[in-house]
């Protein structure tokens, strides 16, 4: 059984939707027993404002057929783009949105798991 395989079916999903739109180094960040707001974060980058609007607008139109709803949205028409999906939340950063914000090193304590490389 792969790492991915192990993954909520939901999470799973927006990495499909992530790969389609070719989203740059995507990390999954196991949560659970760390924070009590959700299980897992799943961050990646795009290339500019418009990338990181598309990969996030996948996200959204590939969950939703399969009934996932975000609970609440955020920034979509800028650098940082939040998904929160309740049991997950998609982080879509511009890279030096990410690079200042560094969710990884904030939550240094979580698993983490590469999905795509750097």
């Amino acid at each position: 059984m792969t790492a991915r395989s192990r993954l909520p079916e939901g999470v799973r999903h927006a990495l499909d939707a992530m790969e389609d739109l070719k989203a740059n180094e995507v990390v999954v960040l196991d949560l659970r027993g760390l924070y009590d707001a959700t299980d897992w974060f799943v961050i990646a980058s795009g290339t500019s404002d418009a990338h990181v609007r598309g990969i996030a607008e996948s996200v959204i139109n590939k969950l939703g057929p399969r009934g996932y709803r975000p609970h609440h949205v955020e920034g979509l028409g800028g650098r940082w783009v939040l998904l929160d999906f309740v049991d997950f939340v998609v982080h879509l950063f511009h890279p030096e949105a990410r690079s200042f914000y560094q969710l990884e090193r904030l939550w240094s304590d979580a698993p983490e798991l590469l999905i795509s490389p750097p």
